[in-house]
């Protein structure tokens, strides 16, 4: 995997994945950023995000669950001196879908946790992973 960071202009870069997909990443303006894109740890937040909703619905799907939605709010806490790691993130899974089991719902986010999610189980190195989740029927 690769990825390329490019310094545009005050505090402001240009970020390219090795798929060719790009994102813009700036600081807070109390740093000199123009606040123009996410912040480099809010990034990680959303890739560990975006990492375990990935994985909660192909395993919902492979199980041949009739899931037609999945959202994760995740609420992280920082460390209060540097390096500012991340130290706790709780995450809250909304699954919808039609005649969801919670135990299979229950059984994709461990899965998730504990063997696919390579960002979180990354995460979890520094930080408290909690997770909770609701299912809404349609």
């Amino acid at each position: 995997m690769k990825a390329r960071v490019k310094w545009v202009e005050d505090m402001t870069f240009l970020a390219t994945s090795g798929s060719g997909h790009a994102v813009v990443m700036d600081s807070a303006p109390e740093l000199g950023g123009s606040n123009l894109g996410p912040r480099p740890m809010e990034m990680l937040l959303m890739g560990a995000g975006g990492c375990t909703a990935i994985d909660v619905v192909h395993i919902l799907k492979k199980g041949r669950h009739a899931v037609s939605g999945c959202a994760v709010e995740l609420d992280a806490q920082r460390a209060e001196s540097d390096p500012k790691v991340f130290t706790r993130i709780h995450f809250r899974f909304s699954v919808r879908g039609k005649g969801l089991k919670p135990e299979a719902v229950e059984r994709a986010i461990k899965l998730s946790a504990e063997k696919y999610c390579s960002a979180s189980i990354m995460l979890a190195k520094t930080a408290e992973l909690t997770h909770e989740f609701e299912i809404i029927e349609e």
